[in-house]
C-alpha cells in the first residue's frame, strides 16, 4: 500500500487476478476439471514428477490467492461493521429511553458484553412482569365495572 492509503497499480492488478483465479478454482466444475486433468495425465503415462511439481506450485499459488481474497473480504467486513456500529450508536444516543452507555459496547471485552446482555434480559423480564400486572389490574377493573 502506498503512504496515502491508495494501492499501487500493480497491487490492484494482483488483487484482481487473485480474485478471478480464486473464484474460478473455487467452482466445482474446475475442481472436477483438475481431477480429470490428473487422471488423463496418468492415462497418457506422462512424467509424474512434472505433474507433482506443477500441482505443488499451483497449490501454493492458489492458497496465497485465496488468502489474499479472504484478507480483502475481512477488511471490507470490518469497515461495514464499524459503519454499522456507528449508526447503531447514533440511534442509541438519539433515542429516548435508550441507555447512552450501550453505545460503543462492541469495544468491551466479551465477558462485559455478556454481562450487559444479561442485565438487559433481566430488565425486559421485569418490564414484562409489570406489563402483565397492569393488564391483570385492567382486567380486574373491567370485571368490577361490568
Amino acid at each position: 500500500m502506498a503512504r496515502n492509503g491508495k494501492k499501487s497499480r500493480i497491487v490492484e492488478i494482483g488483487g484482481k487476478v487473485s480474485e478471478w483465479v480464486s473464484n474460478l478454482f473455487a467452482h466445482p466444475y474446475m475442481q472436477i476439471g483438475v481431477i480429470a486433468f490428473c487422471i488423463s495425465w496418468f492415462v497418457l503415462k506422462l512424467d509424474t514428477n512434472l505433474l507433482t511439481a506443477a500441482l505443488s506450485i499451483m497449490a501454493i499459488t492458489l492458497t496465497q490467492m485465496v488468502l489474499n481474497r479472504q484478507t480483502e473480504r475481512e477488511i471490507d467486513d470490518r469497515r461495514r461493521d464499524v459503519a454499522m456500529h456507528a449508526k447503531l450508536d447514533e440511534l442509541l444516543i438519539a433515542m429516548n429511553g435508550a441507555r447512552d452507555e450501550m453505545a460503543g459496547i462492541e469495544d468491551l471485552e466479551e465477558e462485559e458484553i455478556v454481562e450487559l446482555k444479561e442485565n438487559i434480559q433481566d430488565r425486559f423480564e421485569v418490564l414484562n412482569e409489570e406489563l402483565e400486572e397492569r393488564a391483570e389490574e385492567k382486567g380486574a377493573r373491567a370485571a368490577v365495572a361490568s
